[in-house]
């Protein structure tokens, strides 16, 4: 970790700590309840975490990093594009275990535009929930739904590409 990062990192946890303090001192009854239903939370998503990261870490154990570029690496493409959007679309993976997925996949030789579609079409793309959708919305407004989210994420992670070479 460079000095950078860790005065980045210094800085969120010093401003979170005197945050917390702050309202905890003005509402501290409301903010017990608040703390324990945030800590029941995370202790119902730590499981899915470990277990998402101890298979991501599996599988970082068997393909290569060359696997990875060739599959999801920038020369791929639109093709990784498409791969890494299909991937995003079929799973139901929490936005905060994501991130570490895609840090890691970015270290072994992802593309950031490959990491950027995977990422929203893993938000915004529901092929697993496209039933619960479709008994709200109505089967033409969810299938709607989700062919422009998948449209609109290929636009997003081209811009996020664009922006961020």
């Amino acid at each position: 970790m460079s000095r950078v990062e860790h005065s980045i990192y210094l800085f969120i946890l010093r401003f979170n700590s005197t945050f917390t303090s702050i309202l905890f001192s003005e509402r501290q009854e409301k903010n017990t309840v608040i703390l324990k239903k945030a800590w029941k939370m995370f202790t119902g998503v730590l499981p899915q975490f470990v277990a998402i990261l101890l298979l991501v870490g599996l599988a970082l154990a068997v393909l290569s990093p060359e696997t990875i570029r060739r599959t999801i690496g920038e020369e791929t493409g639109f093709i990784g594009m498409l791969l890494a959007s299909l991937v995003g679309a079929v799973s139901l993976v929490p936005v905060m275990i994501a991130f570490p997925i895609v840090a890691e996949l970015l270290e072994s030789g992802a593309g950031i535009i490959q990491m950027a579609v995977f990422v929203s079409t893993l938000t915004t793309v529901g092929l697993i929930t496209i039933q619960i959708e479709t008994k709200y919305l109505g089967k033409k407004a969810a299938v709607l739904r989700n062919v422009l989210a998948f449209a609109f994420s290929f636009i997003t992670a081209y811009l996020m590409g664009v922006l961020l070479k």
